[in-house]
């Protein structure tokens, strides 16, 4: 009897160990942050990506544009391949035009606020996704992308990488007299190939993305057609500094 009642409370302590590991493996969910030090309504979402920054359910990524430098404040983030970026998001989000702060979850819908993009990340998070991973590699990154059930689907492979927190004191525009923080500050992407469900490895070097100084860096897999990411994942650069 003590044998048997012995098996019982190591059979359901197993299955507390398992449901704890199924309840932690939850999907990776990208959420970009298009941003300008120039927009007085911008540090609010600014503040919420740091919160979300640390989560490692979450890659959050900001996307410093460059379209209101012209009201006095230059933004030393912004590049034009961000608002690029945005803009081909309003062509596959169907909106008429873009805007700051403007959060994009997963490629596939957007919000201006911290609490509709939470509800977001959350409505999201049973989409269907590819189990990409990215691996330290002699001389940069290795990128493994398995078998994908994505039927006529072409993706872009993009790499982005990012400083964790940067602190900038803002002395004109919208924002003077201001010090914000914003977090993983998008500085360099790179896209290094093409993906179309076949299992496929992209290797990714310093000369095609600057990893050098940087904090992190995300890969992302990127629906062509509907700009919807398919799988991505995150590691850490910091040992990559000079």
């Amino acid at each position: 009897m003590k044998k048997f009642l012995s098996q019982i409370l190591c059979a359901l302590a197993l299955s507390v160990v398992v449901a704890s590991a199924h309840a932690d493996s939850r999907p990776v969910t990208v959420v970009e942050l298009y941003t300008s030090q120039g927009c007085s309504s911008c540090p609010p979402a600014d503040a919420y990506l740091g919160k979300i920054a640390a989560r490692e359910d979450i890659i959050a990524l900001s996307f410093h544009v460059d379209y209101w430098d012209y009201i006095g404040w230059k933004d030393k983030f912004a590049r034009p391949e961000h608002t690029q970026r945005q803009r081909k998001y309003a062509g596959h989000l169907g909106m008429g035009y873009i805007y700051t702060p403007q959060l994009v979850v997963q490629g596939m819908a957007h919000s201006a606020h911290g609490s509709e993009a939470s509800d977001l990340v959350r409505d999201l998070r049973g989409a269907k996704r590819v189990d990409v991973s990215i691996k330290h590699a002699d001389g940069g990154l290795q990128i493994n992308i398995p078998d994908g059930s994505f039927e006529n689907e072409t993706a872009q492979v993009l790499v982005v990488a990012y400083d964790a927190k940067h602190d900038a004191v803002i002395n004109r525009g919208e924002n003077s007299g201001k010090t914000l923080s914003y977090y993983n500050v998008v500085r360099d992407m790179a896209r290094v190939g093409r993906w179309s469900g076949a299992a496929k490895s992209f290797t990714v070097t310093e000369k095609e993305l600057n990893m050098v100084g940087r904090d992190g860096c995300a890969v992302l897999i990127q629906s062509t057609k509907t700009g919807r990411i398919l799988g991505a994942a995150k590691i850490d650069l910091t040992h990559v500094k000079s």
